[in-house]
């Protein structure tokens, strides 16, 4: 293999040393300015949409430490945990070494933040809260953790599919859809939560989008009257989906036609890019009950 002149070859050499050396900055979605003196190598991720979303940043190398429950991708299973969302073991984060936290905003409590904070360890806070929100992260985490190119074809990638999957279902007669978060009490989604985005894009009108938090509780009554023509869960595959509440209503139409469904919870859970995999699932499933 012709490698060249060797005073190109050392000057590519130095440009990547350099580059590697070199300050990085980005902006987060607190709206902080984070400056890393060079690319993050030690990155320890506390929430498991964080830990995809590293290695889809092509930059799992550089995880050291992960929150519970971070099972995918399958080499997530072998990283320390330092937590879960309940509380997290600063001892053993800072005996990790790292050099960037990632946190999610609203997943930590703020008590919890100001203690990360006292172990003098640059912070970048995360809040994506729509699919562009998603693509620009990965950006920011290349950025942040010299990957650009592999972050870039992610997002890039991400949001191909997001248009792709709204242009497909755009036009398509509405489906009303009641999406079950929780069954005891019972939770739902509104407007402004990934979830109703993904029902939005396939065509599907959420019964309780005009609730007033994003996560409300609606009584069985207000959910009846409702009369949803689908009905969809989160479930693991050992975990029961606790749909059968609602047989007791064989008026309602979704029961009726027997429309009463079950998706991925960790896909549209979590804001990552499979979420628009999930959101391609819960098309399928809207699309039957049209």
């Amino acid at each position: 293999m012709r490698l060249g002149h060797p005073c190109r070859v050392l000057a590519m050499a130095l440009a990547c040393t350099n580059a590697a050396s070199a300050p990085v900055s980005v902006r987060d979605d607190a709206g902080q300015v984070l400056t890393l003196p060079a690319p993050a190598r030690r990155v320890v991720a506390l929430a498991p949409h964080l830990t995809e979303l590293v290695f889809a940043a092509g930059a799992g190398a550089r995880l050291v430490g992960v929150m519970r429950y971070s099972d995918y991708p399958a080499a997530a299973l072998s990283l320390p945990v330092v937590g879960d969302a309940f509380a997290v073991n600063l001892e053993a984060v800072a005996a990790l070494k790292p050099d960037l936290l990632l946190v999610w905003r609203s997943g930590m409590n703020p008590r919890q933040q100001e203690r990360l904070r006292d172990l003098g360890v640059p912070i970048y806070e995360s809040e994506s809260t729509t699919v562009d929100g998603v693509a620009e992260t990965l950006r920011r985490l290349g950025r942040l953790m010299a990957t650009d190119a592999s972050a870039q074809a992610a997002a890039t990638r991400t949001e191909a599919h997001w248009q792709a999957l709204r242009a497909r279902y755009s036009g398509r007669p509405p489906v009303r859809v009641f999406y079950q978060l929780w069954h005891e009490p019972l939770m739902t989604v509104s407007q402004g939560h990934l979830i109703d985005q993904a029902i939005s894009a396939c065509g599907g009108l959420n019964v309780f989008a005009r609730q007033g938090t994003l996560t409300p509780t609606v009584s069985w009554e207000a959910a009846v009257a409702a009369n949803p023509q689908l009905v969809v869960t989160a479930a693991a595959k050992d975990e029961p989906p606790h749909l059968e509440a609602w047989q007791r209503f064989a008026r309602v139409d979704a029961v009726r036609r027997q429309q009463l469904k079950i998706v991925d919870g960790h896909r549209l859970a979590r804001m990552t890019p499979r979420f628009v995999d999930g959101a391609e699932n819960l098309c399928e499933l809207i699309e039957q009950a049209r």
